[in-house]
């Protein structure tokens, strides 16, 4: 199997950079989201980033004009995804939401295009069932920011195809990332498996009282060597995505995870960190 042309679903701030970094390695990249106002959103950010990168002498303007090229902001799912070998879907982290986008994939692309989900905690296998040949869906989960972060989790199911897999990762290489393979499916894949023990401690000694989370995160990031205490991460990542994903795990199980009431106060509040300015940190004073 050979990428030749991508098609990202979601224009948020995870499906852009996505897409952008795509079209830098150079991929032929279609990008398409619901909404007109993000869209519109995602035309000026490319404008604005990739003439920074020709300010600060990063790329050339014939390298700018080149990715400009290869990077399509589309006004339909049918036409951006029509002709891709690779779907990437990096819609808002809700499963009703995504079950209905991979429905509608499935009846758009040909039966051997390759349907990835970028779901930072929601498994292929959750999908299987509204797509055509299911061998050709997996998770391809990168991190925020998406290009900067070289690590790309690649994740199988047991319905995952190792061709499928072997194209995937040689397609994050080329795309100057660096993947690993996730050889079956478990909740939070890999990095955010460790970074939740981190999260669980992290929120135990805040709120026990040892310590603030401005201290806790200096700490991490002091003696630690972490760039990010958590809490400042969880600023950058959403502090609603952290929620809902509480909150699923509160409904599976019945039992409130650590925070779980400061983290939908928070969400109720609006603070969802960086995107509104402000989270465990306000953002707006800087």
């Amino acid at each position: 199997m050979e990428i030749k042309k991508v098609a990202v679903i979601g224009g948020g701030l995870m499906g852009r950079q996505i897409a952008l970094n795509s079209a830098i390695y150079p991929y032929d990249v279609n990008i398409f989201d619901l909404k007109p106002e993000v869209r519109e959103a995602v035309q000026k950010w490319e404008d604005e980033y990739l003439a920074g990168r020709i300010a600060k002498g990063r790329m050339s303007e014939e390298q700018v004009a080149g990715i400009k090229s290869r990077f399509h902001i589309i006004d339909t799912m049918a036409e951006a995804v029509k002709d891709a070998d690779l779907v990437i879907e990096a819609v808002v982290e809700r499963k009703d939401v995504k079950t209905a986008v991979f429905q509608e994939l499935s009846g758009l692309v040909r039966e051997d295009t390759i349907l990835a989900t970028n779901s930072s905690y929601m498994v292929s296998s959750t999908f299987k069932d509204v797509v055509k040949n299911p061998s050709r869906l997996l998770n391809m989960h990168y991190f925020n920011p998406a290009l900067v972060m070289k690590l790309v989790e690649v994740c199988r199911g047991e319905h995952t195809a190792d061709e499928v897999v072997d194209t995937v990762y040689a397609f994050a290489e080329a795309t100057g990332k660096t993947p690993v393979r996730v050889e079956k499916e478990i909740d939070g894949f890999l990095a955010n498996r460790i970074l939740s023990a981190i999260y669980g401690e992290a929120r135990k000694l805040v709120d026990e009282g040892y310590c603030t989370y401005q201290d806790l995160d200096k700490a991490c990031e002091n003696g630690l060597g972490h760039p990010m205490g958590p809490f400042r991460l969880n600023d950058l990542t959403g502090v609603d995505l952290t929620f809902d994903i509480m909150n699923r795990r509160y409904q599976e199980t019945g039992v409130k995870p650590r925070g779980y009431d400061l983290y939908k106060q928070m969400v109720d509040e609006g603070r969802l960190g960086r995107k509104s300015g402000k989270g465990f940190y306000d953002y707006e004073k800087k």
